[in-house]
This record gives C-alpha cells, sequence and structure tokens, in this order.
C-alpha cells in the first residue's frame, strides 16, 4: 500500500515522502495515528496544502516530547518480580509492563513507543529505549530484581545471580566439611569402641 507521510517515521521515511508499506501496518498504525494518509491525488492535494501547518506542529509534539524526555532520559525503575535461582524470570516483563510504569512517573508513556524486542525474561539492569516523539529518544534503566533490596545491590554493581552462586558454594563446601568431620570423629569412635572390646574379651593370666 503506498502512503504519504504525514511526519517522520523511524526507518520509513521523512514527511512528504511516499513510501510503499503492508496493509496491516497501515490499518493498524500509521493510518489511525495520523502519521499518513492513501497517496491518491486528492491526499497529494490536502499534504501540499497543509504542508506548512503539519511542519509547525510537528515542532511543537518534538518540543513537547523533548521536554516530557528531559524528566525520564537515565532514570532506573524497579519492577519486582518473582524469579529462580538462575535468574530467569517466572513470567516476563513486558512493554506494556515498562509503559505502566514509566507512566506513573508523571511523563505517558504508550506500550508502541517502547523500543523491545522481546520481553525480558531475567533479572539484571535493562536499558530500554523509549521513542516519544519520531525526532525524540530516551533510554531509561529497568532493574528487574526479586525484592527491593536487590534491586539497590544491582544498582550498585552488584551481580545478585554470581553473589548467590557464590554464596550457594560457601554453604555447601561448608555442609560437606561438616559432614567429613562427623564421619572422622565417628570412625575414631568406632575404633575406640573397637579396642574396648577387645580388651574386655582378652583372656585373664592364670594364677599362679
Amino acid at each position: 500500500m503506498k502512503l504519504v507521510l504525514l511526519e517522520r517515521v523511524e526507518n520509513l521515511g521523512v514527511m512528504g515522502e511516499v513510501v510503499s508499506v503492508r496493509p496491516g501496518f497501515a490499518r493498524n498504525f500509521l493510518l489511525p495515528q495520523g502519521k499518513a494518509l492513501r497517496a491518491n491525488e486528492g491526499n497529494m492535494a490536502r499534504f501540499e496544502a497543509e504542508k506548512e501547518a503539519l511542519i509547525a506542529r510537528n515542532a511543537e509534539r518534538a518540543a513537547v516530547a523533548a521536554t516530557a524526555g528531559e524528566v525520564i532520559d537515565g532514570e532506573t525503575f524497579v519492577m519486582v518480580r518473582s524469579a529462580g535461582e538462575s535468574g530467569q524470570l517466572y513470567g516476563s516483563v513486558s512493554s506494556r509492563d515498562i509503559a505502566e510504569i514509566v507512566s506513573e512517573s508523571g511523563t505517558s508513556v504508550g506500550r508502541s513507543q517502547i523500543d523491545l524486542h522481546a520481553p525480558i525474561k531475567k533479572l539484571g539492569l535493562h536499558d530500554i529505549r523509549i521513542r516519544l516523539h519520531a525526532d525524540v529518544a530516551v533510554t531509561v534503566t529497568i532493574n528487574v530484581a526479586r525484592s527491593l533490596d536487590e534491586a539497590e545491590r544491582q544498582a550498585s554493581g552488584e551481580d545478585v545471580i554470581a553473589a548467590q552462586a557464590d554464596e550457594d558454594r560457601a554453604i555447601a563446601e561448608a555442609q560437606a566439611a561438616d559432614l567429613f568431620e562427623a564421619s572422622e570423629e565417628g570412625e575414631e569412635l568406632a575404633e575406640r569402641r573397637a579396642e574396648g572390646a577387645d580388651d574386655s574379651e582378652a583372656p585373664e593370666d592364670d594364677e599362679v
């Protein structure tokens, strides 16, 4: 489907450019979002007549987006999720989840503005790009952790998964050492009992 763009669309084209896109992309995103018109004779004439107004509107929207972006750019948002020992989440963090938590800060963000190629499925710090406008993008950090304390440790640079593995290893080694010590003590006790039994069973010397 051929469309004329009413604003710059990332990885597609600039304002006034006629582009060919898939019908679904046009009907589900570009046309309802007011980012393009069907590239027919009437709409091309309409674009030329409204071009100056479109340029002014786009500049105004970009300025608003830039102002909003200053509030969240570089910010970190904590999301507490359940996860296994390997750091794999029991579930995932989606673009909708990110849009909701960022919007709670006062800067309204839609899920379509979150540049997330696949849901987040592991604990850790994840840098996420948010497209507030065709000409304005910011980056936020999503700190996915099992608790607020763990989130603080991750924010300070600690690898909580590696730290947990080290702690588990130390516990296992301590338990193994305890078992070994108990085993040695058991062997010594068994030896002493065996020696005592041998002494008690030894025949007494005949009296002269």
